[in-house]
């Protein structure tokens, strides 16, 4: 069962999708799960040096795999959860009450976002390193591996804002499915969608409609 809790994590401003049907505005409270870190990994852009190294390259570059805001903050983008959402309600499958074997995964999909992100307080900058034995494309058992490093934090927590626009999405459905992400699905890499148990996350509270 949900706890209420009063912590925040400082985060953008909400924007509001146009408002043509009506929507219902839900802010969560979410944290991470015991004993289950969030690292993030995207791509690198900065080009190796002539001469540099594989090695040299990663410790100078490996910060450009975080998320991060102006002020220099990790961020966890919303996207990620509204991906982790709608995963879940696919992994579910719950069927829709008086709809025959019809499911609630289409209306995860595409009647729901989330305006936000989480700001954590924790600055890239001081953020430390991982260092992996990963397959060199990426793609496990390929073949040849190498060091790559990535940025992580031990714990975390924040608020989301979510746009519910489909009205199929009860706040019942809604808060199941959400609890359903955090434990099987997560955010960040070595999530548990990929074979992982890196980002998983608790649901600590739920205010539905404000």
């Amino acid at each position: 069962m949900a706890k209420t809790k009063t912590t925040t994590a400082p985060g953008r401003k909400a924007t509001l999708p146009p408002q043509g049907d009506e929507l219902t505005m839900v802010r969560t409270m979410i944290c991470s799960a015991v004993g289950s870190p969030y690292g993030q990994s995207r791509a690198v852009r900065t080009s190796r040096l002539d001469k540099e190294t594989h090695d040299d390259h990663e410790r100078r570059t490996w910060r450009e795999r975080a998320h991060v805001d102006s002020a220099g903050h990790m961020c966890m983008p919303g996207v990620a959860f509204k991906h982790a959402v709608a995963a879940a309600a696919k992994h579910c499958a719950l069927q829709i009450p008086g709809r025959g074997k019809s499911t609630y995964t289409k209306h995860f999909e595409r009647g729901l976002l989330v305006v936000d992100q989480i700001v954590l307080p924790d600055l890239v900058a001081d953020l430390p390193a991982l260092w992996l034995y990963l397959p060199s494309d990426g793609v496990p058992g390929s073949g040849k591996r190498v060091w790559k490093c990535f940025p992580h934090v031990e714990t975390w927590e924040g608020v989301l804002s979510w746009a519910v626009i489909d009205p199929m999405l009860t706040q019942e459905v809604f808060t199941r499915v959400l609890g359903e992400a955090g434990k099987f699905i997560g955010v960040g890499f070595f999530r548990p969608e990929r074979r992982g148990h890196w980002g998983r996350f608790t649901v600590e509270e739920v205010e539905w409609g404000v």
